[in-house]
């Protein structure tokens, strides 16, 4: 003979026991998924700011001066009639398309900094750069018009 088992408490009390057990249960598991969204943000912005203090990819102009003043190689990636209306005293023109084909002009012990008018080239010449093992690479935000702005001196 079965015997039916007795509860001591009502079903509408074991169903809002259940319920309130379950959002419990919720709130875990939502504590749970913030926290890990958390910890990864916390590794990417460690991984972003130690590869990005390493080898930063586009600088400012006062910090391409900084460069420029310590010797930094500064290559111009305009075009040759670019260059003669102006240039950064010193630089080395060599337009973007030919880039590419002329590589082994530039210094690999040297940091190198890429210009162009307005920092657009120079951000493609910096790739070009670093995906043929140039790792000491960066490009210089607002290009040769931010330069002159800035009063540096230019070769005209």
């Amino acid at each position: 003979m079965a015997r039916k088992r007795q509860t001591t408490q009502p079903i509408s009390s074991n169903k809002a026991a259940s319920r309130k057990h379950r959002k419990h249960n919720q709130q875990n598991r939502n504590w749970l998924w913030i926290g890990l969204g958390v910890l990864v943000l916390i590794a990417a912005a460690i991984l972003f700011f130690s590869f990005g203090q390493a080898s930063p990819t586009e600088i400012s102009v006062a910090q391409a001066y900084e460069k420029y003043q310590q010797g930094a190689f500064f290559v111009d990636v305009r075009t040759q009639q670019e260059w003669d209306q102006g240039h950064i005293a010193n630089s080395t023109l060599i337009p973007l398309n030919d880039l590419q084909n002329r590589l082994g002009e530039l210094p690999r012990d040297r940091d190198i900094v890429v210009v162009c008018r307005s920092g657009v080239r120079s951000k493609e010449g910096m790739t070009i750069l670093r995906q043929s093992g140039f790792t000491r690479t960066s490009c210089m935000s607002g290009g040769l018009l931010a330069w002159v702005a800035a009063g540096y001196p230019v070769v005209q």
